[in-house]
């Protein structure tokens, strides 16, 4: 199928690499983070969208997470306009109910007395971790061959503190992914200055994964500055990786961060950050914050200055993601060779995943 004029060309139409990253989806056979667990409340059901397809997560009444493909069996309306009862879902049209399963689980009846079809949805595996609510869109049998990222500073009684971050973003998902591995845009935060200076020393694919390194100077911010102990930590350096499909930083082992991203369309991703510290300064005093004040602390900093820094990549991409719309055609120019990497990867990582949806008979997401 020829594109239609003026506008990008589709996955298999694509000219050149840009083109390809630009319409690719992300494999779905992975855990996705799709929400953060306090914005869905016990008893009511929110849609999510991984790549187009519409999905419903509910909450039971009891505090349980589930999800299933948002339509009813009946009429195919979304169930997320429904409501929740106890741990079922029911539909806002006929009152149809479903299980955690997909199950149709009401016993209602037709008018002459005879039982109703009870037909099933798909149901999708959910699990929650770090605040944040994951979900498995692809097939449910490879669920257990995937795991989600273990994060060790952020388990236990000695946890660090982590306040997450999340966004919709009005951007390709590789947009994001370039964004933040990139440091050759420093000009964009110049206000902030969380990175200055940046010298690539490392730029390696293994596997599904791109690791790289900058020699930069980390938190050289005019407030964020003097929260964070250079006396003690080298934060002249940081290690980065795109772990396919997640992106995450290093510096020192005490300042760190972990992006997950969710593709909903071609120009549409939820994002969601971890930002976390081993500790940060009292400014102009050589004492650490206390441990029980952290998270109050990074609350504060996400609202005052992590979230207005996010914003300036935010307004950029979306920016990035308008210009490629209209000038999409246009000779693709990359000096950084890590924004090659990423998308090298996840180009094949998408072909990989419908060469195996072709293998298997299915239509793919």
């Amino acid at each position: 199928m020829s594109p239609v004029p003026n506008t990008p060309p589709g996955f298999e139409e694509a000219c050149n690499l840009r083109q390809q990253v630009r319409a690719t989806g992300l494999d779905p056979n992975y855990w996705y983070a799709v929400e953060e667990v306090h914005r869905v409340k016990p008893g009511t059901v929110v849609e999510i969208i991984f790549w187009k397809r519409s999905i419903a997560l509910f909450r039971g009444t009891d505090g349980s997470f589930h999800a299933v493909e948002n339509r009813c069996a009946h009429r195919q309306i979304k169930l997320s306009l429904g409501e929740v009862q106890d741990c079922r879902l029911v539909c806002a049209y006929h009152g149809w109910q479903y299980d955690e399963n997909g199950r149709r689980v009401d016993i209602l009846q037709d008018r002459n007395g005879g039982d109703l079809p009870k037909p099933s949805i798909k149901a999708y595996p959910v699990k929650v971790r770090y605040g944040l609510i994951w979900l498995f869109p692809g097939n449910p049998e490879q669920a257990h061959l995937r795991q989600i990222p273990d994060i060790p500073e952020l388990e236990g009684p000695s946890r660090w503190a982590c306040v997450p971050l999340s966004f919709t973003w009005s951007a390709h998902h590789s947009m994001v992914i370039d964004n933040v591995s990139d440091f050759t845009h420093a000009h964009l935060h110049r206000r902030y200055r969380p990175f200055e200076g940046a010298t690539l020393t490392r730029c390696e694919i293994v596997g599904d994964n791109v690791h790289l390194a900058y020699d930069t100077q980390v938190g050289r911010g005019r407030i964020s500055g003097l929260f964070v102990d250079h006396s003690r930590l080298n934060t002249n350096h940081m290690d980065l990786c795109f772990q396919y499909p997640y992106q995450w930083s290093n510096t020192d082992d005490a300042i760190k961060h972990w992006l997950f991203v969710l593709p909903v369309d071609e120009r549409t991703t939820r994002v969601f950050f971890l930002f976390y510290f081993k500790s940060l300064k009292i400014p102009m005093l050589p004492v650490h914050i206390p441990r029980f004040a952290m998270t109050t602390v990074l609350k504060i900093s996400n609202r005052l200055l992590i979230g207005p820094l996010l914003d300036q990549d935010r307004y950029a991409v979306e920016a990035e993601q308008q210009g490629y719309e209209k000038h999409w055609d246009a000779p693709p120019i990359e000096f950084n060779p890590v924004v090659k990497a990423f998308q090298n990867v996840t180009v094949r990582k998408w072909q990989e995943y419908l060469a195996s949806e072709t293998k298997d008979g299915n239509d793919g997401v």
